[in-house]
């Protein structure tokens, strides 16, 4: 069962903010440092000085962001909103060459407890949540909102937007990756009652977000240990700003998360072949195009995976699942079902000798051609590549009670920082 409420939202005030798309940013997840840079020079009012500040010596950035958010405010170039309301939110983009649409809205979710569960699928580092707690203390607000499905039983999406979709929306924008943002504020108590009705019948998974809403867990314990008998759950804090949408297959896209490794100086790829034959049917493919086509066919009935080194491709096929049950006897079968479990176990683990969850030299990306490039200019790396995960596995792992690896999921296109703030008034 979940619980939404709606929120006065902070936004960008319209009447001072001339092009919104200058404002807004990306999650700070997924800004490169010199995406960070771009961002900060764009525009003096960019959400990335709040969200992800310079580190600048001898300065507290996350002060620094908690004294802008209040500058703002007090100046007009943030205002809350005067009325509770849900934000409705659609995105049109493009994904190889085909026009999508995905929707869904903003709201705030109560934070998980015994009663009503929000289920999490992924691993979180600790480095990043000391990052996010030390923000939300300075700034007291939800910055980006998380990004949560559900299965959409009554069709709440659908029959909201049917009811808004001749109107104009409050916020329209394109971002510089073409996706269309449109933002319709749904404010009348009948239709908020009619999804809080719907919701409270929906279990919730956290798509993308996992370490916002540990932090917002962390930050709401503070304050609870600081109430006392006095905390009652309805605080601000046991809120969390979440963007909602269900598990429509058009809209939901998830892409495909790839592993480029910096290898040991002693790395002999003949040797690595010959282990991995061990466990794999190996097949050496030299055009790309057919490489990716086999992996993705090959994917949807088998494990395949894919490896990039010395300008040839790899397809690497698991001979028996049997395998699986010996190397991760601790894990249930929807663990060790995934992809990305298959190859940490057998290939990073098994035949390297590596833990990718406690070493820090892979680097993670979507983008294929980037890790093929990174591997030509450089001889001491490779490149193993993923087929996508389902949201069916994403939804099984997490019932199951388990953690994905890190680094398993990205879901495309990414809701954009800036559009709406939750300000907590408690803290």
């Amino acid at each position: 069962m979940a619980k939404i409420r709606p929120f006065k939202a902070v936004v960008y005030n319209q009447e001072a903010i001339k092009d919104y798309a200058k404002v807004v940013c990306p999650p700070y997840d997924v800004i490169s440092p010199s995406e960070q840079e771009r961002l900060h020079e764009l525009d003096p009012h960019n959400f990335i000085h709040i969200l992800l500040g310079r580190d600048i010596p001898g300065e507290d950035k996350y002060r620094r962001s908690g004294v802008i958010f209040r500058e703002w405010l007090k100046n007009d170039i943030l205002k809350q909103e005067e009325r509770p309301a849900i934000y409705f939110y659609g995105q049109q983009f493009n994904l190889n060459g085909e026009k999508r649409e995905r929707f869904g809205f903003i709201s705030l979710l109560r934070l998980g407890d015994k009663d009503s569960p929000v289920f999490a699928h992924e691993n979180t580092r600790l480095a990043a949540k000391q990052d996010r707690l030390k923000l939300i203390k300075q700034v007291k607000a939800n910055l980006s909102p998380i990004l949560a499905v559900f299965q959409d039983k009554l069709r709440i999406i659908r029959r909201v937007y049917q009811k808004l979709e001749d109107k104009k929306p409050f916020i329209d924008i394109v971002d510089p990756g073409k996706t269309r943002h449109r933002i319709w504020r749904v404010d009348e108590p009948d239709v908020i009652a009619f999804m809080q009705g719907g919701m409270k019948k929906e279990d919730i998974f956290i798509a993308d977000g996992h370490h916002r809403y540990e932090v917002a867990c962390a930050y709401r314990d503070a304050l609870k240990i600081k109430l006392g008998d006095a905390f009652t759950g309805e605080e601000e804090a046991n809120y969390l700003l979440t963007y909602f949408t269900n598990t429509e297959p058009r809209g939901l896209v998830i892409l495909p998360i790839h592993r480029l490794l910096k290898l040991d100086k002693s790395f002999e790829f003949t040797g690595f072949i010959k282990s991995l034959r061990d466990y794999f049917d190996v097949e050496e493919i030299k055009d790309k195009t057919r490489f990716f086509f086999l992996m993705q066919k090959g994917g949807r009935t088998e494990h395949v995976m894919g490896m990039y080194k010395n300008k040839a491709f790899y397809l690497l096929r698991l001979k028996n699942v049997k395998i699986l049950d010996k190397m991760m006897p601790d894990k249930p079968k929807e663990y060790r079902s995934l992809d990305v479990s298959v190859l940490n176990a057998l290939a990073f683990k098994k035949i390297l000798g590596y833990d990718p969850e406690e070493r820090g030299d892979l680097t993670y990306g979507h983008e294929a051609q980037k890790f093929i490039e990174a591997v030509d200019s450089d001889e001491h790396s490779i490149v193993f590549f993923l087929n996508p995960v389902k949201i069916e596995q994403i939804i099984a792992v997490a019932l199951a009670g388990f953690k994905m690896p890190p680094k398993s999921t990205f879901f495309y296109p990414k809701v954009l920082s800036g559009l709406v703030i939750n300000k907590l008034e408690q803290g």
